[in-house]
């Protein structure tokens, strides 16, 4: 079999709703429930209002109905403290996920491929011989080539301030980004 594309090692998933600017969905959810059981409390003219403040006896002691441990919920707040506690690559670097990241309104391209250095996947020779595309994972300064590599020490491609510059996305990363998508 073999490899038809060069396809990227998925994004972390806690990264996704970070990049997105967009709460993770599961306290999306817990915040709907909620606002749905309090709507439903609130108004005895709603359908589900007997069911919630009048609950029948559980037949089965496995059921937890949506309201048996509903409680009030601060997505964002929550999202802060699960952030903080999720390990994944370069989360110290974003202090509060709740706000949109420095370059959110980049071009998609200088977009994506800030991304691929903040989540460390992207292309580079470690990740191209770990694919099979590459026989070695050298740079071109003949040290191993990662993501933090290219813009943190490489000879060659290395941006003045390391990738705190450039998640800063200042002008001089922006170029940077722009220069070094033009060459992958």
């Amino acid at each position: 079999m073999r490899l038809l594309t060069a396809t990227l090692s998925p994004t972390p998933v806690p990264w996704l709703p970070v990049l997105a600017n967009i709460e993770p969905p599961a306290l999306r959810r817990k915040a709907a429930v909620h606002k749905l059981i309090t709507k439903a409390v609130e108004h005895e003219e709603c359908a589900l209002h007997d069911d919630f403040v009048f609950p029948s006896q559980q037949k089965l002691m496995s059921r937890k109905p949506l309201w048996s441990n509903i409680q009030p919920l601060n997505t964002t707040a929550r999202w802060r403290d699960d952030w903080k506690l999720a390990v994944v690559v370069n989360n110290f670097f974003v202090e509060d996920p709740a706000i949109r990241q420095p370059g959110f309104d980049l071009p998609r391209r200088q977009w994506c491929l800030l991304n691929r250095f903040l989540t460390a996947q992207g292309h580079c020779g470690a990740y191209h011989k770990r694919w099979g595309l590459a026989s070695n994972d050298s740079c071109d300064c003949a040290e191993i080539q990662t993501m933090s590599h290219i813009v943190d020490c490489c000879a060659v491609t290395k941006l003045d301030g390391g990738l705190l510059r450039l998640l800063s996305a200042d002008d001089c990363a922006v170029n940077w980004l722009t220069l070094y998508g033009r060459y992958i």
